[in-house]
């Protein structure tokens, strides 16, 4: 079986689908992969966790699940991080800001875009996956938040936090690291497969595509780039997401324009060509045509 058939699929649909209990956390085995030579990417069950590890301090980009966190810390530890210092969310679904309370309760600074902290601190439900999730506590809310960009400068690095508006959602941001020349573009690219885009939350298609632009104009062909979901990956992916994203934005476009609903745009089969490499992750054409129509821009 492919990466994507074992991996995204089954651990990305339970990360997104459902919050994860102690239970199942015990089965969880948070695995390492360096991107260079400060810099890592975490994967266990949710969305990819960046880490930055240096003299000032350990910095961590999104968390996962509350469940999860010992395994968390224990993995920054195994390659010589401590408990994080700093804290940034990309957004605010679950399976990247689960562990918020505990990091928070431990001294952890979080970071965030403002419309993260209003969501966590209002609580939410998304609909496309039944999930309803509580407001967050005080310890688990960002402290400090911004409305468009803001800057780190530690660790011998320039890191900046990029907002990306109405994309995945509509608090998005992506985090550039300069000198490493790596990016972690959380839930603005699924690396191999169709998006989830939170259309009820501010998300649009138009939005992802141009958050993507956005990215790519900050890289080259050396950088690496840290998926919200899926395999690390670099310029050349995200180059082929962002055009499955624009073909898709064209002909989902030009049928709403014409005045068609949802299911007669499922039933004109619109994205039957790009089923085989793009369908078989979290969503298929007819169920991604479903859930992103009505913010399709």
């Amino acid at each position: 079986m492919t990466y994507k058939i074992m991996s995204v699929f089954a651990v990305l649909t339970a990360g997104l689908v459902s919050l994860v209990t102690t239970a199942q956390a015990d089965e969880v085995e948070i695995t390492s992969v360096q991107v260079s030579e400060q810099i890592y990417m975490l994967e266990g069950k949710g969305g990819n966790i960046g880490l930055f590890i240096g003299k000032d301090g350990t910095f961590l980009i999104d968390d996962q699940f509350a469940p999860l966190t010992e395994k968390i810390i224990e993995a920054i530890k195994s390659v010589g991080g401590d408990h994080p210092k700093f804290l940034i969310n990309t957004h605010y679904h679950g399976d990247h800001t689960g562990g918020n309370e505990n990091l928070g309760q431990g001294g952890t600074l979080i970071f965030s875009h403002d419309n993260v902290r209003e969501r966590l601190s209002a609580g939410s439900f998304i609909e496309a996956f039944d999930m309803k999730r509580a407001a967050v506590t005080k310890e688990g809310l960002p402290v400090v938040t911004f409305s468009e960009d803001i800057s780190f400068h530690l660790n011998g690095d320039s890191v900046q936090a990029i907002h990306v508006p109405h994309a995945h959602t509509d608090g998005d941001s992506f985090i550039y690291f300069k000198a490493a020349n790596v990016i972690h573009a959380g839930d603005i690219f699924f690396n191999g497969f169709y998006p989830f885009i939170d259309v009820k939350h501010g998300g649009s298609l138009k939005g992802m595509i141009e958050a993507a632009d956005t990215v790519l104009s900050l890289a080259d062909d050396k950088t690496k780039i840290i998926a919200g979901h899926g395999p690390l990956g670099n310029k050349a992916e995200l180059e082929n997401f962002r055009q499955m994203l624009a073909t898709a934005y064209e002909r989902l476009r030009t049928l709403k324009e014409g005045g068609k609903t949802a299911q007669e745009a499922i039933a004109a089969a619109p994205l039957a060509d790009l089923e085989e490499t793009w369908g078989d992750g979290l969503f298929t054409s007819d169920r991604w045509i479903e859930l992103i129509y009505f913010g399709v821009y």
